[in-house]
C-alpha cells in the first residue's frame, strides 16, 4: 500500500505543491543575486569604494530570509496568531517613531538603522495585515458569526496603512489595506456589506489623491508617458526604452547601460527594466513563466488548506506576492503609474525580501500539513479497499508475564 503511494509520487514533477514553490522561489531568488549587482556594481563604485556594497548586503538579506523561512516552514501556522496582537503594536510604534524620527530618502520618511542596516516596517505591517484579516475573518465563520467590515483587527490594519501612507508611501498603504479588504470578499462579505466597502475604497482612493495632488499627474503620465518625456515621464520612458533595447537575447550579464544614471532607481523598483536590457525577451518570458508557475501553485496550497485560516493566508500571501509582481511589471512597462511596489525576490530591498521568505514558509507549512493530511486520508481508504487476505499482518508483542 506505501509503495503504490510512492510509485505515485515518482510520476509526477513535485510530490507536493510546496516543492513546486520553494523551486520557483529558488529560481527567483538567484534571478535577483544577479540581477542585484549588475545593476548596483556601478554605483556601489562610485558611492561606497566597492562594487561589492550592495550585492554583500543583498546576500545577508537572503541569509536572514532564508531563517525566516525555515522557521516559518516548521512552526505551525496556527500558533502565529498568539503573536499577532503583539507584534502588530511594535509595528505601531515604529511606524509612528520613522514619522518623526526615520531616515529620509527623496524626501520619504521609510526606514530606521538597526545594527548599520536600513529596515522598513512597512514591509512587516503588509504580512501582519494579512495575518490579523485571516484571523479575524476564520474566527467568525468558525463560530457561525457574520462578518462585520468595522472591527478591532481592521482598526488595527487601518491605522498601520494610514501610518504608511503619511511617510507617504500610497502604494504600500494601499497593499496593507487593500490585501485584507479582498479577503473579506474571499471570506464570504454579504452584498450589502461589500457596497459599503467598495464605496470606502473609492472614497479613500479620491481622498488620497486630493491630498497629493502629484498622485493625479502620476496617472496621466502612465496615460502617455512621451507627452512627459523630459520631466513627470522620464522614469517610465527611460524604463520603456531599456526594455526595447535588450531584444530577443539581451546585452548581456552586467553589459546592460541602465545602470549608468540612465535609469532612476535602476536596482529597486525599476530592476525588471535593467534585467530585461541584459537578459532578452527569451529569458524575460521564461521569469514570467516562473511567477505564473508560483502563483499557480500557491493558489492550488490555498485551495486544499485544511481549514478556512489556512486557506486565507494562501489567498493573501498569494495576493502579496503575486499582486505585487504583476503591480511592478505593469508599472515598469508603462501600463501602471509609478508607485513604488518592489518586484518580489528580484528588487534589492532587505526588509521586502525577508517578509516574502516568511510569507512562502507560511505557504510551506500550510501546504505540509495538507499533504500530511491527504496522505493519511489515502492510506485509511487503501486500507478500506484492501481484501483482509492482502493486508499485512499485524505484529504481536509477546506477553512475558506468567499467570
Amino acid at each position: 500500500m506505501r509503495e503504490r503511494l510512492d510509485r505515485k509520487k515518482r510520476n509526477k514533477i513535485w510530490n507536493n505543491y510546496h516543492e513546486a514553490v520553494l523551486a520557483m522561489v529558488i529560481i527567483l531568488l538567484i534571478a535577483g543575486l544577479f540581477n542585484v549587482f549588475s545593476s548596483t556594481f556601478v554605483m556601489a563604485e562610485r558611492d561606497c569604494g566597492t562594487p561589492y556594497y550592495y550585492l554583500k548586503r543583498h546576500i545577508i538579506s537572503m541569509v536572514v530570509g532564508a531563517v525566516a523561512c525555515s522557521i516559518a516552514a516548521r512552526v505551525d501556522y496556527h500558533k502565529w496568531r498568539a503573536w499577532i496582537t503583539p507584534v502588530s503594536g511594535l509595528i505601531i510604534i515604529a511606524l509612528v517613531f520613522i514619522l518623526g524620527f526615520g531616515v529620509s530618502v527623496n524626501g520619504s520618511k521609510r526606514w530606521i538603522l538597526v545594527a548599520g542596516l536600513s529596515v522598513q516596517p512597512a514591509e512587516f505591517a503588509k504580512m501582519c495585515s494579512i495575518m490579523l484579516a485571516g484571523y479575524y475573518i476564520s474566527f467568525r465563520n468558525n463560530f457561525g458569526k457574520e462578518i462585520n467590515i468595522f472591527n478591532r483587527q481592521y482598526g488595527i490594519i487601518l491605522l498601520m496603512a494610514l501610518l504608511v501612507h503619511f511617510e507617504p508611501d500610497m502604494g504600500t498603504a494601499c497593499i496593507i489595506i487593500g490585501i485584507p479588504a479582498i479577503m473579506l470578499v474571499v471570506g464570504g462579505l454579504k452584498w450589502h456589506k461589500l457596497k459599503w466597502l467598495l464605496l470606502l475604497g473609492a472614497v479613500a482612493v479620491v481622498g488620497m489623491c486630493y491630498m497629493q495632488p502629484y498622485r493625479i499627474e502620476r496617472i496621466m503620465v502612465a496615460y502617455d508617458p512621451w507627452s512627459y518625456m523630459q520631466d513627470k515621464g522620464y522614469q517610465t520612458c527611460r524604463s520603456l526604452m531599456s526594455i526595447g533595447s535588450g531584444g530577443l537575447f539581451g546585452m548581456g550579464i552586467g553589459q546592460g547601460l541602465s545602470k549608468y544614471d540612465y535609469l532612476p532607481e535602476a536596482h529597486t523598483d525599476f530592476a525588471f527594466a535593467v534585467f530585461s536590457q541584459e537578459m532578452g525577451f527569451f529569458v524575460v518570458v521564461g521569469i514570467l513563466l516562473v511567477y505564473l508557475a508560483f502563483c499557480w501553485y500557491t493558489a492550488q496550497i490555498a485551495r486544499y488548506a485544511r481549514d478556512m485560516y489556512g486557506q486565507l493566508l494562501g489567498v493573501g500571501i498569494l495576493l502579496l506576492i503575486g499582486g505585487q509582481a504583476v503591480a511592478n511589471l505593469f508599472m515598469v512597462s508603462g501600463m501602471f503609474p509609478v508607485v513604488g511596489v518592489p518586484l518580489p525576490f528580484i528588487s534589492y530591498g532587505g526588509t521586502s525580501l525577508i517578509t516574502s521568505m516568511f510569507a512562502v514558509g507560511i505557504l510551506i507549512n500550510i501546504s505540509r500539513q495538507t499533504h500530511k493530511q491527504r496522505e493519511q486520508a489515502l492510506i485509511a481508504r487503501a486500507l478500506r479497499q484492501t481484501p483482509q487476505t492482502e493486508r499485512p499482518p499485524l505484529r504481536l508483542v509477546k506477553n512475558n508475564t506468567e499467570g
